[in-house]
């Protein structure tokens, strides 16, 4: 069995972008609460909190003892992937009730947001990977757990400004989608699928803020109601058809074998099974929820099978 010195080796190996591992636990977590099955969603949501808990303890580590990788690391797009981490299982723990922690993890995202937002920005290059729709991911991120919160605790103030953030991130995403190297639809390693759940959690993110607008808040008219919620069904047809192009790219080009940026796949599937079970209610559209059933259980097994390689490279960098 591999030791604390493997275990350590793998650990300083691990990329910026492994932070997509929690995302992609947390939103499983949060689409089979939706789904009813809840013995499943709190076992994710515990592996969610302890790896979230260890990344920020690691986070912490090296801003004070290790500035330059940090900074280094900082620049990054996957960099992002810490406030989108924390935005999910802030909304996970919403859900439960447990406002208080879910306000702290708000507070968090909300401060580190706009820090590592310009600094990843300011190193964007030409012909980049999926990862640069992380600015998107992390934005619409803290307007989804802002617009929770709004609805739970009847909250006007942070209601508008998760619509701000919000319509950011749709600005955000057509940045970035300038920026994406459509190349990587075929060569892409698994982050790839970030171009696509980009928009699920933009679609969630008017999803939950037309739920914000439906608790007595009195937040818009009806004309922005209908502007608002025109917007969540074209992200969500948007998204839906992104991932009928990436599915067709898979099968084309199958590119088999562990890489840490296959979790960037799991999480857009659950994000696109989370909005669009949790658009069917919204939206009163009921027949939306089977297919948003099939696309969850569909990235639990994505889910299975990364974690299996997660396990194999790891054991095989230990013993090295």
């Amino acid at each position: 069995m591999p030791g604390i010195p493997g275990l350590r080796t793998w650990w300083a190996e691990r990329p910026p972008a492994a932070g997509a591992a929690v995302m992609a636990t947390g939103i499983l977590s949060v689409g089979l609460h939706l789904t009813g099955a809840e013995a499943l969603s709190w076992v994710t949501l515990a592996m969610t909190g302890v790896a979230w808990v260890a990344l920020a303890a690691d986070f912490v580590l090296r801003l004070l003892c290790e500035r330059q990788r940090w900074v280094a690391e900082a620049e990054s797009p996957g960099a992002l992937s810490a406030v989108a981490a924390t935005t999910v299982l802030g909304t996970r723990v919403a859900e439960l009730g447990r406002q208080t922690v879910a306000g702290a993890l708000l507070a968090l995202a909300a401060l580190l947001w706009p820090v590592l937002l310009v600094l990843v920005v300011r190193h964007w290059g030409q012909r980049m990977p999926g990862a640069v729709f992380l600015c998107c991911v992390a934005t619409q991120g803290v307007a989804v757990l802002a617009a929770t919160l709004a609805a739970a605790q009847r909250t006007a103030w942070l209601a508008h400004a998760a619509l701000v953030v919000f319509w950011l991130g749709l600005v955000l995403y057509g940045l970035a989608l300038a920026r994406f190297d459509v190349r990587q639809v075929l060569e892409g390693a698994g982050d790839h699928w970030i171009a696509g759940g980009a928009l699920a959690i933009s679609a969630l993110a008017g999803a939950k803020l037309l739920v914000a607008g439906d608790a007595g808040l009195y937040l818009w008219d009806e004309d922005d109601r209908g502007v608002l919620r025109t917007v969540t069904v074209a992200l969500l047809v948007l998204n839906l058809a992104w991932c009928l192009v990436l599915l067709a790219a898979e099968a084309v080009r199958p590119r088999r074998g562990y890489d840490v940026r296959r979790w960037a796949t799991v999480f857009p599937m659950g994000m696109t099974a989370a909005a669009t079970l949790t658009a069917a209610s919204v939206l009163g559209v009921p027949w939306l929820s089977w297919p948003g059933r099939v696309l969850l259980w569909v990235a639990v097994a994505v889910w299975l099978a990364v974690a299996t390689g997660a396990v194999r490279a790891f054991r095989s960098t230990a013993r090295r």
